[in-house]
């Protein structure tokens, strides 16, 4: 097996970026929601730029992350990209890059259970927010 803690920050967030799409994906199907248009609208609400940025330094605030967690939150923050969001600023971007690394690092690491924990989580913050 790979050593994914060695892994580039990019790198992670282009599987993470994927995987938390996926959980998004199936939770809005599960809820009823089977309009492509409406599921495209409201998956905006947990996967844009700006929501993973606040889903992130949600879980700083709420201090969720152990040590590792945040250090592969970091390297995706910190990895220089020559892309940028199309509906965010720099940092907002970079800070859900940061989010997306870390996903994928839980995901590599076949950290399921953990990863399933924290995606729960941010079901729920967005519900809460949208309420």
């Amino acid at each position: 097996m790979r050593d994914y803690t060695q892994l580039n920050g990019l790198a992670l967030a282009y599987v993470g970026d994927a995987i938390y799409e996926i959980y998004i994906r199936d939770y809005l199907v599960e809820q009823g929601q089977t309009k492509p248009n409406t599921l495209h609208r409201m998956a905006t609400h947990y996967v844009s730029a700006k929501a993973q940025a606040f889903l992130i330094q949600g879980m700083l605030e709420e201090k969720l992350l152990n040590e590792t967690e945040e250090t592969m939150y970091k390297r995706g923050r910190n990895a220089k990209s020559h892309t940028s969001a199309k509906n965010a600023d720099i940092t907002t971007y970079r800070i859900a890059t940061g989010f997306e690394s870390l996903m994928g690092y839980l995901h590599l690491t076949k950290q399921t259970e953990r990863l399933e924990e924290l995606i729960d989580w941010c079901i729920k913050k967005v519900g809460e927010k949208d309420a």
